[in-house]
């Protein structure tokens, strides 16, 4: 048989089978006849390389981008979704868009699935390029890793007359059974494992060897539509329906129907369904369903009038206590913390829950040995919601905070008005000075690279180091004698350190751990008062006046400050080498006050944080009066936006900010 003709004729037999077995849940060929006819694929063109077709199978897998991912910008944007919190706010959402349709408007409804955005766009049938959403306007190009996910076809289905231009917007998952075997493969393997499926989906798209991400048991669900020339489509539901003809998977479970009573009947269904569904969700996703009626709804500027995201209940699951114990932070505070039978909740096996204080265990009435309903607030954090007082064993133990610190045994005091116990010996307790020098070697203090937990709790335990002051007079002796370090290790960690003693000051204030005390309040001192002299040497009444400054932290900075011990601890820094890079004066944002939301692509939290201090801005976690600006990212919190536009604040969007950090 021609060559050509063989090639041609596999790789369409391949892309048949993957439609039956990814759109149609419907395999007709066993997987060692698929991997049977890959291989033989593979063996014809590995003979005859010049007629390697781009959209063979085979050629999933491509080679590293040379300079990480570059951006591409959406011929339409990418925006995000408003939310409902509750049925409420579904009902007020219909509310709105009946009163330009009239009621029984018709919507589609589908699962929000728990992954990670992206774009794929199709010329005449070839998949051209893949994309992040990013910022909604602006993603990054993953192409490559999209090509190797198997469901996502590198060509459209020849059987049907493909559009121009299609760009398809989906999620890319993992479906739980499949999470849970990567996590096992790692497990035996001794890697960390994921914490749950969204994020190991981002992170696997987010590799830059493509070979990375093919080991990934990633899949992807399309639900959008965004530049389209192509056979004529005027709704969302019939767009759905066109997509597994061209060989794109779409969800089963998207439906549509008429008015609000289809809104909030699909929103119950999906949250009695959540529980036993193969894959992750984090809600529901309502659309109006005509394009015509979109259209003239229009778009906010971050999100559709024509669809709002409704949150589900976070997922919740009963576990028992098995012992509850205490840790100590930095500043003596002692936190309880329930030990868990391990369990399931959103993705995520949970073993601890924070008890926060014993004022909250008195509340909730919890013991060890009770079984209690426990659930990720906000889908994140490990909360007990409740004790299931029936199933009480006459077994279970009220439990009471000590009176002395489990760490050094000194005696543990509460102030007025705090609910939290503290160990008031920072100087000899052993998990004090271990949670205290942790943080002050951390990035956002003095950033010591290579300092990590184990090698903190090594030099403590071996009387290496006592206090922070110790790190600066290190030397080669005292750390070749640890485990895991060796010669070249050494020389790395003794060079950073090196290199962290010329500083900010506020980095150096920050690190020292003040009671109430933050970056943002460190960098404010050092803004007023310059030098670490002048820092030493303030007093209340100064304090009190600066703004954000109330009368805990004065007190907080003054008490710190008079204590003979800090003062040597500090003397003895400088004797070290510590020195302080000095501010510069040319800041073109000095004084501004920004607050930031939701995701800037390209952009950590943290670097947008660092390039605005860096021109003089002060940034903050909340809108209020003083609030200058609040930019505004993918995913931004709807509170900060409303209370922006109620305040007459600026809104910075992606390309604004993007002009603002070139000033």
């Amino acid at each position: 048989m021609n060559i050509d003709k063989k090639i041609s004729q596999l790789i369409k037999e391949i892309e048949q089978h993957n439609i039956h077995y990814y759109i149609k849940n419907d395999p007709t060929i066993s997987d060692n006849e698929y991997d049977l006819l890959l291989r033989q694929l593979e063996k014809l063109e590995k003979a005859y390389p010049e007629k390697i077709l781009a959209n063979s199978p085979t050629q999933r897998v491509g080679a590293k981008p040379e300079h990480g991912f570059t951006p591409i910008q959406h011929t339409v944007p990418m925006l995000s979704l408003s939310n409902a919190m509750n049925k409420n706010e579904i009902i007020a959402f219909d509310k709105q868009i009946s009163k330009v349709f009239g009621n029984n408007i018709e919507y589609v409804a589908e699962p929000k699935l728990d992954g990670v955005a992206v774009e794929v766009v199709y010329k005449n049938g070839e998949l051209v390029h893949g994309s992040t959403r990013g910022d909604g306007y602006i993603g990054e190009d993953i192409t490559s890793n999209l090509k190797t996910i198997k469901s996502i076809p590198l060509r459209l289905n020849k059987q049907l007359t493909s559009p121009e231009i299609i760009e398809v917007r989906g999620e890319v998952f993992i479906y739980k059974e499949d999470f849970e075997k990567l996590n096992n493969q790692r497990l035996k393997k001794q890697k960390n494992l994921f914490a749950n499926p969204r994020n190991c989906a981002s992170g696997s798209l987010r590799q830059l060897d493509p070979k990375i991400t093919a080991c990934r048991p990633l899949v992807v669900n399309f639900y959008g539509l965004g530049k389209y020339k192509g056979k004529n489509i005027d709704n969302q539901y019939d767009f759905i329906k066109t997509l597994p003809e061209l060989g794109l998977p779409s969800n089963s479970l998207i439906q549509k129907g008429l008015g609000v009573d289809f809104l909030i009947h699909y929103y119950d269904l999906m949250e009695q369904k959540r529980r036993d569904l193969d894959y992750e969700i984090d809600g529901v996703v309502f659309k109006v369903n005509s394009f015509e009626k979109q259209n003239i709804l229009g778009n906010r500027s971050r999100s559709p009038r024509w669809a709002i995201a409704g949150k589900l209940k976070s997922e919740q699951a009963t576990t028992t206590v098995i012992d509850i114990v205490v840790q100590v932070g930095r500043t003596g505070a002692i936190t309880p913390v329930a030990k868990l039978n391990p369990v399931k909740v959103g993705g995520a096996i949970i073993s601890n829950a924070t008890l926060h204080n014993q004022q909250e265990i008195d509340r909730k009435d919890i013991r060890i040995g009770d079984k209690v309903l426990i659930q990720r607030a906000g889908d994140v954090i490990p909360e007990i919601v409740k004790v299931i007082s029936s199933k009480r064993s006459q077994k279970s133990i009220r439990y009471l905070l000590p009176t002395h610190c489990p760490s050094c045994n000194s005696r543990l005091h509460r102030q007025d008005e705090e609910a939290v116990m503290r160990c008031q010996d920072s100087y000899n307790c052993p998990e004090q000075k271990k949670a205290a020098i942790k943080y002050f070697v951390s990035k956002n203090c003095m950033d010591i690279d290579g300092f990590g937990d184990k090698l903190v709790e090594q030099l403590i335990e071996q009387g290496k180091v006592e206090n922070i002051s110790d790190i600066f007079h290190l030397n080669y002796d005292d750390l070749i004698v640890l485990e895991r370090m060796a010669k070249k290790s050494v020389n790395k960690l003794i060079l950073s350190i090196f290199k962290s003693k010329k500083t900010n000051l506020w980095r150096f204030i920050n690190g020292l751990g003040i009671k109430n005390i933050g970056e943002s309040a460190s960098k404010l001192l050092e803004s007023k008062y310059k030098t670490l002299d002048r820092v030493l040497s303030i007093n209340y009444e100064e304090l009190i006046k600066l703004d954000e400054i109330g009368d805990v932290m004065a007190q907080s900075i003054v008490t710190f400050f008079e204590k003979e011990n800090n003062k040597k601890n500090i003397q003895r820094c400088v004797e070290g080498g510590l020195a302080f890079i000095e501010q510069q004066t040319n800041l073109p944002l000095k004084n501004e006050k920004f607050v930031i939301t939701g995701t800037i692509n390209n952009y950590k939290r943290s670097e947008i944080k660092k390039i605005l201090e860096n021109k003089g801005a002060r940034v903050s976690s909340s809108v209020n009066l003083k609030t200058n600006y609040l930019i505004c990212g993918e995913n931004p919190g709807e509170t900060k936006i409303a209370k922006a536009h109620k305040l007459n604040i600026k809104i910075i969007y992606q390309e604004d900010f993007l002009d603002l950090i070139k000033v």
